[in-house]
């Protein structure tokens, strides 16, 4: 379903177009700031912005990465599950 890179998971329908990304990038050593989500609205309403944000802070800390946020929904995701 999702596909990872270094500072991203994403997404691609059966044209290779992005429909669902997050990235992270590490902003200082062993720091990953979750900075945007972003979820076409042909997928709006399924929770795939949600199942993004758990894998990006799945991927962080598989890598013993501390998570933080600017991205409005991650930020609100993290706060309302305590992370």
């Amino acid at each position: 379903m999702f596909l990872t890179e270094q500072d991203r998971i994403y997404m691609e329908d059966e044209q290779g177009r992005i429909v669902a990304e997050i990235t992270f990038p590490e902003i200082l050593p062993g720091v990953y700031n979750i900075d945007h989500t972003f979820v076409d609205n042909s997928l709006r309403g399924q929770g795939i912005a949600s199942k993004l944000v758990q894998a990006a802070v799945d991927e962080i800390r598989r890598r013993g990465g501390e998570v933080q946020a600017t991205c409005s929904y991650a930020v609100k995701w993290l706060s309302e599950r305590g992370n």
